[in-house]
């Protein structure tokens, strides 16, 4: 055909491109296309290469569930961490580009995490494979189509975003949806909604042509987005054959033994005929595995997957490294926690039930009111703002975030009196007599901004934010930072209006609450035991003989709850079985404090720096879980009578 027929310039040219137009999509599968495609870098991949579906035989189904001639609309899988599920989301992205083009949205956790994914995976993704290299401009290039989070390429384009932005979730229309790791999703985008919901809507209009991809490890039963689900779909498992005798099943932790005490002795043991399967086994165990529907679904356009980890290929994850991960969990339940969503891709039961009070009351200690135990190594304070006062608690934290009320203040007045914000500000330079002699100041404080914020701002900017952090309690479970911020929020003072005049921290406080409680409820030696030298475990809450009987019932005033929402899907909830709580979050405020100060994540170093400021000898057996973390920044400091670390200077 030339231009002659036409009887233009271009016309041939115009005719091929229309052709191509009206092409179908092709037959070629999300596998077959990474087969035959897909380069691994060596900065993105631990085997780089040539991409092999047969390294993990269990994302082949998954894959092609993702390519055009597949009828399902949603593929939902939950599992545990590296199996290959980002990785497969990624081949998914490089066959849209290539084969299938069309608007695609992939959403991650926040704006942050899309940008360093689009440098760590899509960038090498693109630049590893030929055929994609062609297709889309490189970011650095001028084409404002082109950037870090925004990929065009003919017929399409690449959106990335964060679920933090509601702008990003509802940008433009999508065929594509890939939602990464959608438990560590905000409960609302900007307050918007939910951004699963948000970015899902962007797909409607393409019918029963769209795909959603929804990824995940999960994280609490009551408030995993992808367990729930999960759980709405046909709940596949993939099902692999003994060596043995060749019966079928899905992998179980509970049958993975070994000797006590010997986790390298680990082997898994088949269900029907009970013997040992030894890790070697697990390659051909794979290949010959299919994924079986182990449940019915309302919506036959909905495939759900499950996944843990003791599938994974040989070199990577093997059966005895995660024997002995469960070793290491045992006596530790947020070790246990991470040990169930990481490995197994199971939730983690909250329990969240509240300690009884009176038992609490038979484990008071005696010690003075306003002094320091000795294993005290600093203080903080959380403030609750209530119509008539202020309460103050003082905790006084030491090594394995062990802690001790020292303190506990009423002051009369309230928010609209200023001599009650006169008496706290005189706090923030009070002392506390520690065991050794020393005194002690309050390294920070945390105030409620919930009631009368204005008036919380004013005080707090006149204090100054180096010893005071104004937070916001949010609920939700955030245990990878349940404190973010600061954020600069405006604030009026005296009348006026100040743009980002003040400091706010947003503080998940469904974390601390659960963490308390379960630091309430542990064991710990006897009093003739501790009095011979027996520590008790990280995280032990001491409390004093003075706390009386209605503080301990503000303590425990709440308690975790599922609630069955709209959609019948459920939630958990904290629910007040008292009307006082101010000791609870008082806790939670105080707690705070200690994050934002670092004390989860600092070295042995500046725990050792702090008692040797103190003159406390060095104690023996558990230390802070965070010590192996990164260095916080200190200078060497001098012995004084009054304890400042060197982030109050």
């Amino acid at each position: 055909m030339d231009d002659d027929v036409f009887g233009f310039d271009g016309a041939a040219a115009l005719i091929r491109a229309w052709s191509r137009g009206l092409r179908p999509d092709p037959n070629l599968t999300v596998s077959s296309w990474a087969d035959l495609h897909r380069k691994l870098a060596s900065r993105a991949s631990a085997e780089p290469g040539q991409y092999r579906t047969a390294r993990t035989p269990y994302m082949r189904e998954i894959m092609d569930r993702l390519s055009p001639g597949d009828p399902t609309q949603r593929i939902v899988f939950m599992k545990a961490a590296q199996v290959g599920a980002t990785e497969a989301g990624n081949n998914w992205i490089g066959f849209v580009i290539h084969q299938a083009p069309g608007p695609m949205l992939a959403v991650q956790p926040t704006v942050e995490l899309a940008k360093r994914n689009s440098r760590q995976r899509i960038d090498p993704l693109i630049d590893e494979s030929p055929e994609l290299r062609e297709r889309v401009k490189p970011a650095r290039s001028r084409d404002a189509g082109n950037t870090m989070l925004s990929k065009e390429f003919a017929g399409g384009i690449l959106i990335m975003t964060g679920a933090n932005s509601a702008v990003g979730l509802r940008s433009t229309p999508a065929r594509y949806i890939f939602l990464d790791e959608v438990d560590a999703y905000p409960a609302s985008a900007d307050e918007e909604g939910d951004p699963v919901t948000l970015a899902e809507a962007r797909s409607l209009t393409f019918a029963h042509r769209r795909k959603v991809f929804l990824v995940s490890t999960p994280t609490i039963r009551g408030l995993s987005r992808i367990e729930r689900e999960f759980e709405a779909s046909d709940q596949r498992r993939y099902f692999v054959p003994c060596p043995h005798c060749d019966a079928m099943q899905w992998l179980k932790f509970e049958r993975l033994r070994w000797e006590k005490w010997r986790p390298d002795t680990a082997e898994y043991h088949c269900e029907g005929c009970e013997r040992p399967i030894a890790e070697h086994h697990k390659t051909r165990m794979l290949d010959r595995g299919e994924w079986r529907a182990t449940a019915t679904t309302a919506d036959p356009t909905t495939v759900g997957y499950h996944l843990s980890a003791l599938y994974s290929p040989v070199g990577w994850l093997s059966w005895q490294r995660i024997a002995r991960a469960h070793e290491a969990a045992r006596g530790s339940d947020e070790a246990m926690r991470a040990f169930r969503n990481t490995i197994l891709g199971e939730t983690w039961m909250e329990t969240g039930e509240a300690p009884d009070w009176q038992r609490l009351a038979d484990r008071r200690e005696a010690w003075a009111p306003a002094t320091v135990p000795e294993r005290g190594l600093f203080l903080t304070a959380g403030a609750d703002v209530q119509k008539d006062r202020i309460e103050v608690d003082v905790w006084a934290w030491g090594r394995g975030l062990e802690s001790w009320l020292v303190d506990h203040l009423v002051l009369e007045g309230g928010p609209g009196d200023p001599a009650c914000w006169q008496q706290l500000t005189d706090l923030l330079g009070r002392t506390w007599t520690h065991a050794s002699g020393q005194t002690m100041t309050l390294a920070r404080l945390a105030i409620d901004t919930g009631y009368e914020t204005s008036a919380v701002y004013a005080w707090s900017r006149q204090v100054g934010f180096a010893q005071v952090a104004p937070v916001k309690g949010v609920e939700g479970f955030t245990r990878t930072s349940p404190v973010t911020g600061p954020t600069y929020v405006d604030a009026t003072i005296a009348g006026k209006r100040l743009r980002r005049g003040a400091r706010l921290w947003t503080v998940a406080t469904s974390t601390f609450k659960a963490e308390t409680y379960r630091f309430l409820r542990q064991d710990r030696p006897t009093r003739e035991e501790q009095a011979a030298g027996a520590l008790c475990p990280p995280g032990t809450i001491h409390l004093p003989d003075w706390a009386d009987g209605e503080w301990l019932k503000q303590l425990t005033a709440e308690q975790l709850v599922t609630v069955k929402g709209k959609r019948g899907f459920t939630r958990l909830e904290w629910q007040k079985l008292r009307e006082r709580n101010e000791a609870l979050d008082t806790r939670v405020y105080a707690r705070a404090a200690a994050w934002i100060l670092g004390a989860d994540r600092w070295p042995e170093a500046r725990w050792a720096d702090l008692e040797a400021q103190l003159g406390v000898a060095k104690q023996d057996g558990p230390t802070d879980g965070a010590a192996m973390a990164p260095s916080v920044p200190t200078r060497p400091m001098q012995r004084r009578r009054t304890v400042r670390s060197s982030y109050m200077r």
